[in-house]
């Protein structure tokens, strides 16, 4: 068993839609001993409507979704956690770091044709696919005044919850790591 650091950050694991958010935010929660919370289920049913109907959001759309996103970081205090949130633009990832300041961001990166072909063999989902190429033009990258990894989403998704680990602060890391 992996020791659990005492210093875990809430960490938000972001990225476009298809990018394995989901997959290795639960990984990573998992190696870490730390809660886990989905984004997608903070979404309100008309932001899922909207976007199951081949609509992208707009940000009136996306305010009272980061709200929520931001209550459950200011929730887990000083005690970790990870969620996965596209926080595709800077302005929404100021607005969760508005709930803590030392939010970490773990962005998920990859050719959006690797991405495509992930999200089209992707079940399950009320985003459909053909919003991808939305998402990739909202994306505002880590600057570097925030604190964040860029990790290449190349491989199977335990090696890239390998490197998102990595990328991690030194005091947040796994004993092993």
């Amino acid at each position: 068993m992996t020791a659990v650091p005492e210093d875990v950050p809430v960490i938000v694991v972001m990225g476009v839609s298809g990018s394995g958010k989901s997959t290795v935010g639960g990984l990573l929660a998992e190696r870490l001993g730390v809660p886990y919370a989905e984004a997608d289920d903070f979404h309100p049913p008309a932001n899922i409507a909207k976007m199951s109907a081949g609509h992208p959001l707009n940000d009136t759309d996306r305010a009272p979704w980061l709200d929520a996103i931001a209550g459950w970081i200011s929730e887990r205090g000083h005690q970790g956690g990870v969620v996965s949130c596209s926080a595709l633009r800077r302005r929404y990832r100021d607005r969760l770091r508005q709930a803590d300041s030392d939010l970490f961001f773990v962005h998920l990166d990859g050719p959006p044709e690797l991405i495509a072909s992930r999200l089209a063999a992707r079940m399950e989902h009320f985003m459909p696919s053909g919003l991808l190429s939305s998402q990739f033009e909202a994306l505002e990258p880590l600057q570097p005044d925030e604190s964040g990894a860029v990790v290449s989403i190349d491989g199977g998704s335990q090696e890239i919850t390998e490197r998102a680990l990595t990328g991690l602060p030194r005091s947040a890391r796994p004993a092993r790591h």
